[in-house]
């Protein structure tokens, strides 16, 4: 942190720079680095004039105070500074809450449509059949060949159809429509 401290008229005094470098200690903290603090102090007849600027990455803060007092002057600027600094803080923490609100709306957004799309059920056609008749025996080697889940085929005795699957105990199942 660069502070530069500036006499119009007036002489500085250690107090004067032991204040100024006091308060800008806690008001540092609030800024983001790196800071460099202008102050310029005028004396008019009875009125002291305080200004500060405070340049950081991003913005420039520019307070300025009129008191009878000098010490009163600085103290009332570097409150006001204080404020500022707050609330440049503050307008940049909301700024960032807004940019993530956004983008956490955007991803809920494409999440429910990609699940609007995954929830819509589609019928494929699958060639997973036999036309010709066969026996039981038959269509459980069709099904472990083909490596399938089911499979319908027509039983060889009475020409139905009839659907053979496989079972998740490891055995298989077989549907014969009356």
């Amino acid at each position: 942190m660069n502070l530069r401290f500036t006499a119009k008229q007036i002489e500085i005094t250690p107090d004067i720079r032991a204040y100024g470098e006091k308060r800008l200690k806690t008001i540092s903290k609030l800024l983001r680095p790196p800071v460099e603090v202008d102050i310029i102090l005028t004396t008019e007849k009875y009125r002291h004039k305080v200004e500060i600027n405070a340049k950081t990455k991003g913005n420039v803060l520019v307070v300025s105070e009129e008191s009878p007092d000098l010490m009163t002057a600085l103290g009332l600027a570097f409150d006001s500074l204080e404020k500022r600094a707050k609330r440049e803080k503050e307008k940049l923490r909301e700024k960032k809450r807004r940019i993530t609100r956004e983008r956490r709306a955007e991803l809920l957004a494409a999440a429910e449509k990609s699940s609007e799309l995954a929830e819509e059920k589609r019928a494929i056609r699958m060639n997973d059949y036999s036309l010709k008749p066969m026996t039981l025996e038959e269509a459980i080697l069709q099904l472990e060949l083909n490596r399938k889940e089911v499979f319908v085929f027509r039983r060889e005795d009475n020409e139905r159809l009839a659907v053979v699957f496989r079972r998740r105990d490891g055995n298989y199942g077989l549907i014969e429509p009356e």
